[in-house]
């Protein structure tokens, strides 16, 4: 694939048309865009795969304290916690997405996946996915081509990013990146995969990007795991032949229109919601603060 499809309808068509997977014309596609090998591409899938595996590990194994103090060691805290509110694979599940996105959050090696503020739901899913039904790590990989390819059509069609469209356009398009994938990975065909997709962003549109202090912590950290929640719900439903009734390619228009239409004190400028809470903003004067007297004492030992 030297073109970039432009919607889902016509990745279907393709896919049907020349009877490939899914992952196939995305891999092409990859193939020529970097003028690099399939071995290559391959290859370096297993390196994203292992950094967003590590950083799951990372953060349920070591400290996680930011310096704002906001994010101090959640994920722990929710994996080790002796009650599963449901199941243990469900608890597992919300501590991993929590775990890889407080590694990103305190400074840690991480894949923005699609952005660096939903970097804990592919990896929070897709290592959860893999050890309930112990998958071979090939088809890990092949699903990441998925969810490459869901993402390059969201980019175009509405954003990735929260400045322009919200944390529906980065939590919303990695869950939505991460239900695809699963259903990809488990067996679903085309029609299942795309209406997980649909599914996934009716539940995520119109969330607001509010971080508070302009960090990519509060409320970033718990969204991880919640859109990775509702990733699992929707691959559920699609995998059960439950349609999503509005096409995935007007889903993905509506988020795109409801983008444009935010407010901009919505859009990662820490200007509304719970950045502009007397907490978020007492938050904000403590870190700006301390950034101060950091600075300062930087300039001090300089001397």
């Amino acid at each position: 694939m030297e073109l970039l499809f432009n919607n889902f309808e016509a990745w279907k068509k393709y896919c049907q048309q020349e009877q490939k997977a899914l992952y196939v014309p995305v891999l092409d596609y990859e193939m020529n865009l970097r003028g690099r090998s399939e071995a290559e591409i391959w290859a370096h899938l297993r390196k994203a795969y292992r950094v967003m595996s590590e950083a799951v590990e990372t953060g349920l194994q070591e400290d996680m304290t930011s310096r704002s103090g906001m994010i101090n060691n959640g994920a722990k805290r929710v994996y080790q916690y002796p009650t599963p509110v449901l199941s243990l694979e469900f608890q597992q599940l919300i501590a991993r997405a929590l775990a890889a996105k407080e590694v990103n959050s305190c400074m840690g090696r991480i894949v923005a996946a699609p952005t660096a503020g939903a970097s804990g739901i592919l990896p929070g899913t897709l290592y959860t996915l893999q050890k309930i039904h112990d998958i071979e790590e090939e088809r890990i990989l092949e699903g990441l081509l998925v969810s490459a390819g869901i993402a390059l059509i969201i980019e175009q069609q509405a954003s990735l990013a929260g400045a322009v469209g919200g944390c529906q356009a980065e939590t919303g398009s990695a869950a939505a990146m991460a239900s695809g994938a699963m259903v990809f990975i488990l067996g679903g065909d085309i029609d299942a995969v795309f209406n997980a997709v649909a599914i996934t962003i009716q539940c995520m549109l119109g969330l607001v990007c509010d971080p508070v202090a302009g960090l990519v912590e509060v409320p970033c950290v718990v969204r991880n795991a919640s859109a990775a929640a509702i990733a699992f719900s929707s691959a559920q439903i699609a995998l059960a032949g439950v349609g999503a009734v509005i096409p995935v390619d007007e889903c993905v228009a509506a988020m795109g229109e409801i983008g444009q239409s935010m407010e901009v004190r919505y859009k990662e400028t820490a200007l509304g919601g719970l950045a502009a809470t007397p907490t978020g903003q007492r938050i904000a004067k403590s870190v700006l603060i301390s950034d101060i007297e950091m600075m300062e004492d930087e300039q001090e030992s300089e001397k």
